[in-house]
């Protein structure tokens, strides 16, 4: 598996100030997981369904802040991501081309953990394609050029860039999992405790 199965606890900090808490599961052919703030008022939630290759088949996000919500479900079809965002206002179809790794992103720590793990599992230490990003706010996905590299012989450092200008410095365990996570913007995300399913 490319993914550890089980369920792990993530504390998001700039500036040494806890801004978010991600409690994330992954089960056989399923992960799931919720971002929220530390007085509950901003809400980023996600469920995925996997295949057996462990590429994101269908994906669900809700994001709630205060009394706004929002929901979008996407498929992964053939070459094309397709899906409808809903809102108070309505719903919009939206349609993506996925890169050639069929790779997704829904904005949660695990996402980057499986594209790495992909990565690793195709023996690359530099990678760049094209990732189907779900924009954590508007939930709109949108075919995004991201690279990654390894930086040690290990293969336990990673060097992810998400966007033009953005930097993520990843380091995992011997099961790929992200157990600290850098931002060029000053964000850290820290494993704080891991548990078998």
């Amino acid at each position: 598996m490319i993914l550890a199965q089980g369920e792990y606890r993530y504390e998001i900090r700039r500036a040494g100030d806890l801004i978010a808490i991600e409690e994330e599961r992954v089960e056989p052919r399923k992960l799931s997981g919720v971002r929220r703030s530390p007085d509950g008022a901003n809400r980023h939630e996600v469920r995925a369904d996997l295949d057996d290759e462990e590429r994101v088949l269908k994906v669900t996000v809700r994001y709630e802040r205060g009394p706004f919500a929002r929901m979008a479900t996407y498929e992964a079809s053939g070459e094309f991501l397709r899906g409808r965002v809903s809102a108070l206002a309505g719903s919009n179809d939206v349609t993506v081309k996925l890169g050639r790794f069929r790779e997704i992103d829904a904005d949660l720590v695990l996402f980057r953990a499986l594209t790495i793990g992909h990565i690793r599992a195709r023996g690359e230490e530099r990678w760049t394609g094209r990732v189907a990003t779900i924009d954590p706010n508007t939930l709109v996905a949108t075919l995004q050029k991201q690279s990654c590299r390894r930086r040690d012989g290990a293969g336990r450092l990673w060097v992810y860039e998400p966007r033009m200008g953005d930097v993520e410095e990843i380091e995992i365990d011997a099961d790929g999992r992200i157990v600290r996570r850098r931002d060029s913007r000053g964000t850290e995300t820290v494993l704080i405790s891991a548990s078998g399913v």
